[in-house]
């Protein structure tokens, strides 16, 4: 669902962790691994349950779209260490999104060529190729 997931301000009250994971279609584990690693803080309700609110959900996309698109999990901890210093460490917030898209770009070009291969092949066995 995270594909699909725009406006995450469509948040407008506090979400538990089933209703969060199920938001993002990964796992509770995956949420509190995200909450051990200091990826993200979550308040708590008085019985102690995680509260996501708009603004850590709006967190969790970004991060559940860099970790699907290959970024590894110290740039992401060094990311988020810079963006809770504050705007001086913008610079630096740039520089490591921009290795980061010239990864994806590199990623797609491989997979578009994995998926001629792929067609090649089907075409060979007598199969359809296209959409």
């Amino acid at each position: 669902m995270v594909h699909g997931l725009l406006d995450p301000g469509e948040v407008t009250e506090p979400l538990g962790i089933s209703e969060v994971a199920e938001l993002l279609d990964v796992s509770p584990h995956t949420l509190r691994y995200y909450e051990r690693c200091g990826l993200i803080e979550v308040d708590r309700d008085a019985h102690g349950h995680r509260q996501y609110d708009a603004a850590a959900v709006r967190r969790l996309v970004f991060l559940s779209r860099m970790r699907l698109s290959g970024m590894p999990m110290r740039d992401l901890q060094q990311y988020v260490e810079l963006v809770d210093r504050g705007e001086s460490t913008v610079p630096e917030r740039l520089d490591i999104l921009l290795e980061h898209r010239d990864t994806i770009r590199r990623q797609i070009r491989e997979l578009q060529l994995s998926l001629v291969a792929t067609e090649y092949k089907i075409a060979t066995y007598g199969g359809a190729t296209g959409p």
